[in-house]
């Protein structure tokens, strides 16, 4: 980090870290991220545009991530266990470090491992360490606060000796980051943040921390350790052997959770992490360095600042049925300069680039169509990186979390950027469920689509969204990422999520919009004509929400058809072939050749 920073900076040891049984605490801790349920929130935020031609809005000086007295804040939480007192006074003695698990009533392996923290709290290996739970009605699809106090006063004879803290405010786990469940906070005895753990902690690791806690997490806090069991990503590897590595995680109905991976370098790493963390449908974020030289094998951070070649980068792992990639890059473009090169706020060097790092070839067309959307909007070149991930390798200890852990540390991002939502383009009909369809002709059903509320578009779609399919307007030429997106899947209504084009029919017309040879069925348009500007046009719509969608012309490719259907990208919603099945279009995954 850079050298004039006035706050804290752990100092980094080359002292090993002492080892806890056959195991290291750090090693421990460290084995990869486990078995997790993962929710986001459908809190909505209002959405507002940042973009600048001369510099992003979301370079900022620092911002606070937890508040000071987080151990009085815990202590003064409600606790709603009979027989264990009323507020976290009665189960946090502050003379003990403390160990907090969030979890939430909808996650099944919440609920099956709550016998074994209460165990956990009563076993007399647990004496130096306070042992509690914290749960967030209201927040990430917890119940409201009455009707959660309700349900649990009607399990909690299970667990009798288990504290339950609600936090109303849902503060803790929005300032750490917290999207999936369940997840764990190591706090030592001041109420500083050592460690989170996204996942559940095995009975091993709640062990080795128990074992460590009467010397206040010293080997966690010491300088430069590393996850252990973090290796590299290579050429040879593939984003399969990630989710092994890292874990699963599963959603409010026990299934596994849609997660994807993308690589992000904007400078700091503390910063970008942290506002990554905060982004609704992220599920987690990690600290590292990526795409240095390939002849060194895991370095440290001073051997990254001397010139390694290596850029901070964090690895962003995401819910991909909850956020898409372009809505992550748009996040993503928020908070970075991408007109600056090796350098971002303060800091300078090139482990300072910006950079988008992927391992799935399909995302690299994405990745192209939202760095040229995003050239539009500046004089100055573009200098973002845009690369296959060759070598990633996980950050120290002390630089996981690392706004979480110093609230005061520098920090060149607006973190609350994050909270200002984007609406993404990958989930039609944002809101309403599809109903069940086993075959193309039931997925082309008009009536499937015909429940949109026409009366709410200004506020589900975007102004020119809006603007596009209500009033006819037109988009200018070579804005849309969709021009130049060529990625197997689905484009539907805007408005209503109607299926309209294959991508097998796209092709590259050089006009500047979207074309297609032809609609998947002549049935889900109409055509008018249309004679404004003097001119003779056949203007086409979509059939159930009649949304404008553009023109069609007789110069399309002879071989397919003669006909060139140019149409808007304000008025689709693209469906990636991987995420067509869980959005309601199954059947029409054979179309998609």
């Amino acid at each position: 980090m850079p050298r004039y920073v006035q706050s804290p900076t752990p100092k980094k040891s080359s002292r090993a870290l002492k080892n806890v049984s056959a195991f290291g605490i750090t090693t421990v801790l460290s084995a990869g991220l486990l078995l997790a349920c993962g929710q986001m929130s459908n809190a909505e935020n209002s959405a507002s545009s940042k973009n600048s031609q001369s510099q992003n809005t979301g370079v900022k000086s620092s911002r606070d991530m937890l508040p000071s007295d987080t151990l009085n804040q815990l202590q003064n939480l409600p606790q709603i266990t009979k027989g264990l007192g009323n507020t976290g006074k009665s189960v946090i003695d502050p003379n003990k470090p403390t160990l907090i698990k969030f979890w939430a009533s909808w996650c099944p392996l919440c609920l099956g491992t709550l016998a074994e923290t209460e165990n956990w709290r009563n076993d007399p290996k647990f004496a130096g360490l306070n042992v509690v739970t914290v749960a967030s009605p209201d927040h990430l699809n917890e119940k409201p606060a009455g009707e959660f106090e309700s349900w649990y006063a009607g399990v909690q004879g299970d667990y009798p000796k288990l504290p339950v803290l609600v936090d109303k405010s849902g503060s803790l786990i929005n300032k750490l980051g917290i999207q999936v469940y369940p997840s764990w906070a190591i706090l030592d005895k001041n109420g500083n943040l050592v460690h989170l753990v996204k996942g559940n902690l095995t009975e091993q690791q709640a062990f080795a921390l128990a074992e460590n806690a009467s010397n206040d997490f010293a080997e966690l806090k010491a300088g430069n350790a590393k996850p252990a069991a973090t290796t590299a990503l290579d050429n040879n590897s593939n984003i399969e052997t990630i989710k092994q590595k890292d874990g699963i995680y599963y959603n409010d109905k026990g299934k596994a959770i849609n997660t994807k991976i993308i690589y992000l370098a904007g400078g700091c790493f503390w910063g970008v992490e942290a506002y990554m963390e905060r982004i609704n449908g992220v599920v987690d974020a990690v600290s590292g360095y990526a795409n240095g030289n390939p002849a060194l094998k895991n370095p440290s951070y001073e051997q990254v600042i001397r010139g390694s070649g290596h850029a901070e980068t964090v690895k962003v792992v995401y819910d991909a049925d909850k956020i898409d990639l372009p809505t992550l890059l748009e996040y993503y473009f928020r908070v970075i300069d991408p007109t600056s090169l090796n350098k971002q706020g303060n800091d300078r060097g090139a482990q300072y680039r910006t950079g988008i790092y992927y391992t799935d070839n399909n995302d690299k067309a994405v990745i192209n169509a939202a760095l040229k959307q995003l050239q539009g909007k500046y004089k100055q070149k573009v200098v973002v990186e845009d690369k296959p991930l060759d070598n990633f390798y996980v950050a120290e200890m002390y630089h996981q979390d690392y706004l979480a852990k110093n609230p005061n540390g520098y920090c060149h991002i607006d973190l609350s950027l994050a909270d200002d939502k984007i609406e993404g383009k990958s989930s039609a009909r944002s809101g309403s469920k599809l109903s069940p369809a086993n075959t193309v002709a039931e997925a082309l059903n008009p009536k499937r689509y015909a429940n949109f509320d026409k009366n709410a578009l200004k506020n589900t779609l975007t102004k020119a969204q809006f603007d596009i399919t209500q009033n006819a307007g037109t988009e200018r030429a070579f804005s849309h990422e969709y021009d130049n997106l060529f990625a197997k899947g689905l484009y539907v209504d805007v408005v209503s999520g109607e299926p309209l084009f294959l991508s097998t029919d796209k092709y590259d017309s050089g006009c500047g919009w979207p074309s297609f040879t032809k609609p998947i069925d002549p049935k889900v348009i109409t055509e008018k004509s249309d004679l404004s500007f003097n001119m003779v046009r056949t203007e086409v719509r979509s059939r159930v929400a009649d949304s404008h969608l553009g023109h069609v012309f007789p110069d399309g490719p002879k071989d397919k058809g003669g006909l060139r259907y140019c149409i808007n990208g304000g008025a689709l919603q693209f469906i990636p072939v991987d995420l067509m099945p869980q959005s309601g279009y199954a059947p029409l995954v054979k179309l998609v050749k």
